[in-house]
């Protein structure tokens, strides 16, 4: 890693971290972003090529996603409108604030990407935990893709079949685990194989234009809805006051574009804390709008016999729908090697830090090593997602994971970024930002152990 002369904590020395190790771990950088290469020169001197607008555009693209698809039955989980929306609401204004804090800290310690703010503001063990946070992360977000790959073509076959139901069932080449593994083998992998994915910087266009399309359906079928669809019972409030909490997942999983914000902000003609602050919070209005719309409108709609893909609970045969299932899957196959590619790199970098070894030495056991992570990687992802009935049991899992890197890494390194500054007198603006900081360490922590032991206790060994 080219160390910048502001690091605040340069305990990631103690890895051995070389400069060609840090260039070819230079992680989780969106393929929507063009960034310059990291020098001490170049950082905050307007170098970047992203404008504001553009922006704004790749942070809500990063935020947007398949994620949406359980909303709907998260605002069920949650007990109703008003108890989703005020969670979202709340939850929203620390997920801004970890945005800021994170182009904060990367301005202070001249780093580029999400896991290196994090191993030189706070060291190590953080570090450390971090990127591999972000490869359990990306592997469970994988195996949802596939899942959710399945789930559309489900319907889209039963769609299409027009024999009955009896007859159609015992067709070998409908089965779902048929479906999604020759889906995988013949469009996944060969995307996920390349070293680099600079092809597929332009697909993150389709992505939005997917998402936007599943929520205007949901909300004009909302308010014209199917003569046959049958009154629904609408929850009004939460079962249990611990009810409310079951949403978290859904809610950290869908905002959770952190990891990739700090290559965005780097890549920014003008790299200022303010001007970010505006980006961020006009990003996250227009992500809370879609998850929003999409949460209400789809709830309200089946209220509480909404699938946790809301996709799932329309009639096969409505073609509308189905143009959304056709977007969702065209959307999920772009981004699952996108997923990997990220995951993979952080596997790469930390074994390149482990060992020691510069690329120039690894060139030839790269590229075999590659191919095992990559092909290792996919059948792992492909066996669990054949075996797991819905997404939503795997976002309760991952959704503690996005909630860390909302709330737990960022707190952390505003902590240590206030705690390393020399004053002789600490201002009570230090002394709240250090009680912020504290505050979203100790809510992360909260949301994460409460969401793994829900995962744990009540989907998993349902």
């Amino acid at each position: 890693m080219a160390q910048g002369t502001g690091s605040i904590n340069s305990d990631y020395k103690d890895w051995e971290w070389s400069a060609d190790a840090g260039e070819r771990a230079r992680l989780l950088q969106s393929p929507s972003v063009e960034m310059v290469p990291k020098s001490g020169e170049s950082q905050g001197n307007g170098l970047g090529a992203t404008s504001v607008l553009g922006a704004v555009f790749i942070v809500v693209n990063a935020a947007l996603g398949a994620g949406l698809l359980n909303f709907p039955a998260a605002f069920s989980m949650a007990g109703g409108v008003a108890a989703g929306v005020a969670l979202q609401m709340c939850m929203l204004i620390f997920i801004i604030g970890g945005l800021v804090i994170l182009a904060y800290c990367s301005q202070a310690s001249n780093e580029r990407t999400y896991q290196e703010v994090v191993w030189a503001v706070c060291g190590k063990v953080p570090g450390v935990l971090c990127e591999v946070a972000i490869a359990v992360y990306t592997f469970g977000t994988c195996i949802a893709f596939l899942i959710i790959i399945g789930d559309q073509e489900d319907k889209i076959i039963a769609a299409l079949v027009t024999e009955p139901e009896e007859a159609g069932s015992s067709r070998w080449y409908m089965d779902r685990k048929f479906t999604i593994s020759i889906t995988a083998f013949l469009l996944i992998l060969p995307l996920s194989i390349p070293k680099e994915i600079g092809f597929q910087k332009y697909a993150s266009s389709l992505s939005v234009i997917g998402t936007w399309y599943v929520t205007a359906v949901i909300i004009i079928k909302y308010i014209w809805p199917d003569k046959e669809l049958t009154p629904v019972e609408i929850p009004t409030s939460p079962s249990t006051w611990t009810a409310v909490f079951n949403a978290m997942p859904t809610i950290c999983f869908g905002f959770q574009c952190h990891v990739s914000s700090v290559p965005v902000f780097n890549s920014m003609k003008e790299p200022e804390v303010k001007t970010w602050g505006a980006v961020v919070t006009a990003a996250m209005v227009i992500a809370l709008f879609v998850y929003t719309g999409t949460g209400v409108c789809g709830f309200l709609t089946f209220g509480a016999t909404v699938e946790q893909d809301i996709l799932l609970s329309y009639p096969s045969n409505d073609i509308p729908v189905a143009l959304a299932r056709a977007f969702i899957i065209l959307s999920v196959l772009t981004s699952y090697p996108i997923l990997h590619f990220c995951g993979r790199a952080v596997l790469e970098g930390l074994w390149l830090r482990y060992t020691g070894v510069t690329v120039e030495e690894d060139v030839v056991r790269e590229r075999r090593r590659r191919l095992l992570q990559t092909v290792s990687w996919f059948l792992l992802t492909l066996l669990l997602a054949l075996f797991i009935p819905d997404i939503g049991k795997v976002i309760s899992v991952i959704g503690g994971l996005a909630a860390c890197f909302i709330f737990v890494f960022p707190g952390l390194c505003l902590i240590q970024a206030k705690l390393s500054e020399i004053q002789e007198t600490k201002a009570i603006s230090w002394w709240a930002q250090v009680s912020y900081g504290v505050f979203m360490v100790t809510l992360g922590a909260f949301i994460f152990g409460q969401t793994t032991a829900n995962a744990i206790f009540v989907d998993l060994t349902a």
